[in-house]
């Protein structure tokens, strides 16, 4: 796995190397935003995971990852942030990070959200395609509704004929494990375990903005199928489409 790690502190770059070589991975190191965003922009496809710091000098890492994300809308992006309010958080996932990681962190930890992001980007659409009952991956699709249709083959997701596009990996999943069980109830908690890979680590406003994000996606093409039961989560309801 190849990473590059926006990082000022080089304390921590330093630390956080040592580890990854541990781990077999490759480390590219930048150490401020600018410098950051240009090493992306030299060769975008190479990158498998991006952690970037949110407060850097030369650009803010908020706007490092709004243009990474007009460059890349796939890439994992990982946001490490000494900053611990709500809203600041909140908008780096709006903004287009996968996760965060508030300072200070342990190396384990960090390592644990890397690894969990990085298998659910590689190896969703295999898995999925593996689970598909035989009727589904015949037509090419694992989840088929009047309205609704997505392939984990392909990675597309579509609502009466027309496609959700710009989906970031973790937007695929969420979509994915929703459809997959029409109108059941999801937890914030079992989101985070079946998409993040985590229990333990994860943080409930991951969840809220990533749907967010989802249904500002979806009603580009049409009605809301992402509802929210209040008190308890979300579920997938296209059936009210029929009406």
């Amino acid at each position: 796995m190849k990473l590059l790690m926006i990082e000022d502190n080089t304390s921590v770059a330093e630390m956080m190397a040592m580890f990854f070589q541990k781990e077999k991975w490759e480390v590219v190191n930048a150490y401020d935003g600018e410098e950051g965003l240009a090493k992306f922009k030299e060769a975008p496809d190479s990158f498998d995971i991006i952690t970037l710091d949110l407060n850097l000098p030369k650009m803010d890492g908020m706007q490092v990852a709004k243009e990474i994300r007009q460059i890349s809308e796939t890439v994992p992006l990982i946001m490490l942030t000494a900053r611990d309010t709500e809203s600041d958080q909140v908008l780096g996932l709006e903004l287009g990070a996968d996760d965060y990681v508030t300072k200070p962190f342990s190396p384990i930890t960090l390592i644990a959200r890397i690894k969990a992001l990085h298998r659910r980007a590689e190896v969703g659409a295999e898995v999925g395609a593996e689970q598909a009952e035989p009727e589904a991956k015949k037509d090419g699709f694992d989840v088929e509704t009047d309205h609704f249709k997505l392939s984990t083959k392909t990675r597309e997701a579509y609502l009466n004929g027309k496609q959700i596009e710009g989906l970031t990996p973790k937007e695929f999943d969420l979509l994915h494990t929703l459809s997959k069980s029409p109108k059941q109830v999801f937890s914030r908690e079992q989101l985070l375990q079946l998409v993040w890979d985590y229990e333990y680590y994860g943080d409930e406003r991951t969840v809220d903005a990533h749907i967010k994000k989802l249904r500002q996606k979806i009603e580009k093409v049409g009605p809301q199928i992402i509802q929210t039961v209040w008190g308890v989560g979300y579920k997938f309801d296209d059936s009210g489409l029929d009406q």
